[in-house]
């Protein structure tokens, strides 16, 4: 790409623009995530041991958790942003910037996070939590010696779908002039309507993406006791050959 082109695509706003925009995203991104699991981890983890099938089951409790959860997921991103602006000013003195959007971006995806918590917790072997049990660990140490070390994989991919769920809920969120890439390209589109700039903006979102996609699936692969397990076997395998 010639410096032409790159002139061209960069316009007024220039590289330091564009990476002012990237890193914006990304710090509204890993704040909200942050606190989004914050909250998320704990409801998640209520979800999966107040079930029916779970290792102390609250029906009533469960039932209204998982309610309030399922309502706030069922709310379109555009739609909550909105209904959440006097909200957010009443709690953070403001309905723009970048206070007001990582408020929205925390609301909407803890309730998404609790969910893909639940998931993965439940995903782990009922033989182990017995065997836990067995020797007489109570609830909170079947939870973190037994629960979330076994999820952690599973825990692991979950983080990397919420978190680029977040980067596409902050990109909408640009609307309301929050900062980053989604606020640079709703702003080009209505002032001069540059496609360009637009699409330079999607591609750095798409990089981003995927940068966050294979480190997230090389952490998980790490953690993975199965792969690990497997690897070992085919070391000895070799090493029997």
């Amino acid at each position: 790409m010639d410096a032409l082109l790159l002139s061209k695509l960069f316009g007024q706003l220039g590289v330091g623009g564009f990476l002012e925009g990237v890193g914006i995203t990304l710090y509204h991104t890993v704040l909200s995530t942050a606190f989004a699991y914050l909250f998320g981890l704990p409801l998640g983890i209520l979800l999966c041991v107040t079930d029916k099938g779970g290792i102390h089951p609250i029906i009533w409790l469960n039932k209204i958790v998982g309610f309030i959860v399922n309502i706030l997921r069922s709310i379109p991103f555009i739609i909550l942003m909105v209904a959440l602006i006097p909200v957010a000013r009443a709690i953070v003195g403001t309905s723009i910037g970048d206070e007001a959007m990582i408020f929205m971006l925390i609301v909407a995806a803890t309730p998404y996070v609790a969910r893909m918590v639940e998931s993965s917790v439940k995903e782990v072997d009922k033989g182990v939590i017995e065997a836990a049990r067995a020797i007489g660990t109570g609830t909170f140490g079947i939870i973190c010696k037994v629960l979330l070390p076994e999820a952690k994989p599973s825990l692991i991919v979950g983080a990397v779908i919420s978190t680029v769920t977040i980067i596409g809920y902050s990109a909408m969120a640009g609307t309301i002039a929050g900062g980053g890439l989604g606020s640079i390209a709703v702003t080009q589109a209505r002032v001069s309507n540059a496609q360009d700039v637009i699409w330079l903006c999607v591609a750095l979102i798409v990089i981003l993406v995927q940068i966050i996609q294979e480190g997230g699936m090389y952490l998980a692969k790490r953690f993975d006791k199965r792969v690990s397990r497997n690897h070992k076997n085919k070391k000895i395998k070799e090493k029997g050959e």
